[in-house]
C-alpha cells in the first residue's frame, strides 16, 4: 500500500475505525499540531483556536491586529494536517472540519511564518511529497492519454459552470487591469462594477496579439484553446486562426461562437494534441500564442512543445508568446510536488520559472529564436481570481446547482456539494494570496525569429 492510498483509506474508513483508534490518532495529531503551533508562530496575526476543549491562543499578541479565530467542527481536521501538511488543510476546509474568520488572513499568516511552521511536516507527509514529485515526473502523467483526461477533469466540468463565474468572452486566465478599472485594487477600493472584467480580458487579449506582432492576412497558431476567445479576437483583426484543444466541451463552446462571430471562414478549432498537429501545419504560421497552457506539458516534453512551435513557425518572420503561471528561479525544480492545486484543479502542472523556459527555449532551438520581452503580471490575477470568487457566489443559483447535480449525481449529497463548492472558493483565495505576496508570479515571454524586428526604425 503506497502513503497516498494509506492516507486516502483513513478518512475513507473513518467512520467504520473503532472510536478507539480513530480517537487515538486524532489526539495525538492534535498535540503535535498544537506544539508546531506554539512554535512556530513567530510573526504577523495571532490564532486563536476554538475546539471541544475551549480557546486556546497562538503566536505573537498584536494589539493592531485582531486574532484570526478557528473553530473546529471535526478533529479530523489535525489527522489531515498531519498525514497531508497544507494539502490537508485545504482538504478540511472543503469537508467542512473547521470554520474561520477569514481564509484569506489564515493563508497569510501561514505564508508568513512558512520558515518557522516546520514543524508541521513529519516524515509521512514529507515522503508522500516526495513521492507524488517523482509520480509526476517518471509516471507518464503527461502522456498523450493522460494529457487528455487532465483536461477533462479540469475542464470539462461543464461550459454552465464556468459561464457562472468566468467574463462573458470565457478567458480562465489573468486579466490586465487599466486605470478604467481603477487598476488591480480597484475592486477593494471603489466597488466593481459591471463590465470591469469582460474590458480587463480584452485588454490583456489585444495585449497578447499585439506583443505576436500580429497583421492582418497572418496566420496564427493557439494551443489551448479555451472557449475561443483569443482566436475570435485575432479573427476580427483579419487574421487566419487555426486553434487547438484537448477539451470537447471548449471545442463546442467555440465553434458556436465562431459560428455566431461570422468567422469560421477565418477561424478554426482543432481537436488535438499539440504532438499530433496536421503535417499542412509545417512552416505555416506568422504567429504562436499560448495563454497559460505549458504548465500542462511537464518537463519531460517540454523539448517536444518547443520543436513543434519551431516546425510550425516561418522561418523568418515569426513571433511565439506564451504565457504560465511561475514560481520564483530560486524555488524551481523539476521535481514539483503534489499540492491543492495540482491535486484538485489541475492534475501533476508544473510551473516553469522566468529563466528556466526562456533556458530550455536557447538549449532546445539554438539559433532560432531570440528572447525579445519578458513580462511579470502577477499583480494582476488577485483581483481576477477576486473577481471570479464573486461571480461564483452570486451564480450558485438552484438552476447551477440542478445542471452540476444532473451531470456529476455523486453532488446530489449535500456534503460533497459544499465540499465541490468550498473546493473552488479555496482555490480563488489560495491563489490570490500566492499572487498577492509574488509567491507565484505570471509572466509572459514573447521569442522571436532572429533579426525579426518588430517596427522598421531605420
Amino acid at each position: 500500500m503506497d502513503l497516498s492510498t494509506a492516507r486516502s483509506l483513513y478518512f475513507s474508513t473513518n467512520n467504520v475505525l473503532s472510536r478507539w483508534t480513530s480517537g487515538i490518532i486524532q489526539q495525538y495529531a492534535r498535540s503535535w499540531a498544537f506544539s508546531a503551533l506554539k512554535g512556530g508562530l513567530k510573526v504577523g496575526r495571532s490564532l486563536v483556536v476554538i475546539d471541544h476543549d475551549g480557546e486556546h491562543h497562538f503566536g505573537p499578541s498584536n494589539a493592531k491586529l485582531p486574532p484570526i479565530t478557528l473553530k473546529v467542527q471535526n478533529d479530523n481536521i489535525w489527522a489531515r494536517i498531519l498525514l497531508s501538511h497544507d494539502l490537508g488543510v485545504a482538504e478540511a476546509y472543503m469537508h467542512g472540519d473547521f470554520e474561520v474568520s477569514s481564509l484569506k488572513d489564515l493563508l497569510n499568516m501561514w505564508l508568513d511564518n512558512r520558515d518557522t511552521l516546520t514543524g508541521l511536516q513529519n516524515a509521512f507527509s514529507s515522503s508522500l511529497a516526495f513521492y507524488s514529485a517523482l509520480a509526476i515526473n517518471a509516471l507518464g502523467r503527461h502522456t498523450l492519454k493522460m494529457s487528455r483526461v487532465h483536461v477533462e477533469v479540469s475542464y470539462d466540468v461543464s461550459n454552465e459552470f464556468y459561464e457562472c463565474f468566468l467574463s462573458t468572452e470565457m478567458m480562465y486566465s489573468c486579466a490586465i487591469w487599466g486605470e478604467e478599472e481603477g487598476g488591480v485594487r480597484g475592486d477593494l477600493e471603489q466597488g466593481s462594477t459591471p463590465g470591469d472584467l469582460e474590458a480587463a480580458q480584452l485588454r490583456k487579449v489585444r495585449h497578447i496579439l499585439r506583443s505576436a506582432r500580429l497583421r492582418p492576412g497572418d496566420r496564427l497558431l493557439e494551443i489551448g484553446s479555451g472557449w475561443g476567445a483569443m482566436a475570435i479576437e485575432a479573427g476580427r483583426m483579419g487574421c487566419e486562426v487555426d486553434t487547438v484543444t484537448l477539451s470537447v466541451e471548449q471545442k463546442a463552446w467555440a465553434d458556436q461562437r465562431i459560428a455566431d462571430a461570422g468567422l469560421t471562414d477565418r477561424v478554426r478549432v482543432h481537436l488535438c494534441d499539440y504532438r499530433k498537429l496536421p503535417p499542412a501545419f509545417e512552416k505555416s504560421f506568422d504567429a504562436f500564442v499560448s495563454c497559460e497552457m505549458i504548465e500542462a506539458v511537464g518537463p519531460s516534453h517540454m523539448k517536444t512543445y518547443l520543436r513543434m512551435i519551431d516546425w510550425a513557425m516561418k522561418r523568418d518572420r515569426a513571433t511565439a508568446v506564451i504565457t504560465a503561471t511561475c514560481q520564483p528561479d530560486f524555488r524551481y525544480s523539476d521535481f514539483q510536488q503534489d499540492d491543492f492545486s495540482r491535486h484538485y484543479h489541475w492534475p501533476n502542472c508544473h510551473l516553469p520559472s522566468a529563466l528556466s523556459l526562456a533556458n530550455a527555449v536557447q538549449n532546445t532551438l539554438p539559433g532560432k529564436f531570440v528572447l525579445a520581452s519578458l513580462e511579470d503580471h502577477g499583480i494582476h490575477y488577485p483581483r481576477t481570481l477576486r473577481e471570479w470568487d464573486r461571480r461564483l457566489e452570486k451564480n450558485w443559483t438552484p438552476a447551477l446547482i440542478a445542471t452540476l447535480q444532473d451531470r456529476y449525481p455523486h453532488l446530489r449529497s449535500e456534503d460533497s456539494l459544499r465540499a465541490f463548492k468550498a473546493k473552488w472558493h479555496y482555490i480563488f483565495v489560495y491563489a490570490e494570496v500566492g499572487f498577492a505576496r509574488a509567491y507565484s508570479s505570471l509572466h509572459c515571454w514573447t521569442f522571436a525569429r532572429p533579426e525579426n524586428v518588430a517596427v522598421v526604425c531605420s
